[in-house]
């Protein structure tokens, strides 16, 4: 064998081996869109076509990824040390990942007649808790085994942030106009996005922000809107001591829609708000619109609400 060929021979052997002994670096993490949690997924996976996370091509072995509050991983790793025998004869595992080090649990269960496997994992995310679960049918049991399993999970990692251009691909609708909102979050992908001057952290009630959003309801006939606007807006969350100061109906973008106001008080420090709500009506859905705003904001927030509103068109 000539010298270059023996080199290649063993330049091959050493990445070989280096796969096989470190499997987790043979790919860079797959984040689903939308949300900041990824992995390595296992060979046979790919993204899912009904939820946010993988699958396999006949859908029996099914990944979910998702987003918790920030304040699951805490209450997860504190039952962990509090009683680290489980419960129910489930016992907790830790393992590490590159977000920090994450909880897990795996157990037979029973998924209609198909006996199943099924994990799930928490991991610390900062803002939020990244969650994984994987349910795999006694079938798949071993190709998917509890180690690979596993090592999947130690492939966990998090993403700062989710492209805005990402996020707003997956919303039913297009927004054309972000009226310089700082921060864009989508609250469930493809289902509600949050624009905000606040984040997070600092919470988003102290400055303005807007949450849109489909309703999967719509007043039958046109004189039951107004009452449909108000008891909608007695749900929007977060808000207390709520009073309706407006309530009519609009155009919006040539379709019929409904304009309700509130003032209210929100977030943990008790932010006096005023708050509008615009429903834009059409076929079996409604297009929802909240903005928020500090009262002493509103006036300048209120403009940059209507401008995203009128930005909104439907994705073709």
């Amino acid at each position: 064998m000539k010298p270059i060929r023996l080199l290649s021979a063993v330049a091959l052997f050493v990445t070989a081996m280096c796969l096989a002994f470190h499997p987790a670096f043979a790919a860079e993490p797959v984040f689903p869109p939308g949300v900041r949690v990824g992995m390595t997924p296992l060979v046979g996976l790919s993204r899912a076509k009904s939820f946010v996370g993988f699958e396999t091509e006949d859908q029996s072995v099914k990944v979910l990824v998702t987003e918790l509050p920030a304040e699951a991983y805490g209450e997860v790793m504190n039952a962990f040390k509090a009683n680290p025998a489980g419960v129910g004869g489930i016992k907790p595992e830790s393992i590490e990942t590159t977000a920090g080090v994450a909880y897990y649990t795996s157990e037979n269960a029973r998924d209609g007649i198909t006996n199943v496997r099924r994990y799930s994992m928490i991991l610390p995310g900062g803002t939020f808790s990244g969650y994984v679960a994987v349910q795999v049918p006694e079938n798949a049991s071993k190709i998917y085994t509890d180690d690979a399993v596993r090592q999947m999970f130690a492939s966990a990692a998090i993403r700062k942030e989710v492209p805005v251009e990402e996020q707003l691909g997956l919303m039913p609708f297009k927004i054309s106009a972000l009226s310089d909102f700082k921060n864009i979050r989508t609250l469930a992908p493809g289902a509600a996005i949050v624009l905000a001057d606040g984040d997070e952290t600092t919470g988003f009630e102290a400055a303005p922000f807007m949450v849109i959003g489909i309703v999967g309801a719509t007043p039958t006939q046109p004189e039951d809107r107004g009452r449909f606007a108000q008891q909608a807006a007695t749900t929007i969350p977060g808000v207390r001591d709520a009073r309706i100061t407006m309530s009519e109906p609009l155009r919006i973008d040539g379709m019929p829609g409904y304009e309700t106001r509130i003032d209210a008080t929100s977030g943990k420090d008790n932010t006096t708000v005023t708050v509008v709500q615009w429903l834009r009506f059409g076929g079996s859905t409604s297009l929802r619109i909240i903005g928020s705003a500090p009262r002493d904001q509103w006036t300048k927030a209120f403009p940059r609400f209507r401008a995203v509103r009128d930005g909104i068109q439907p994705r073709g």
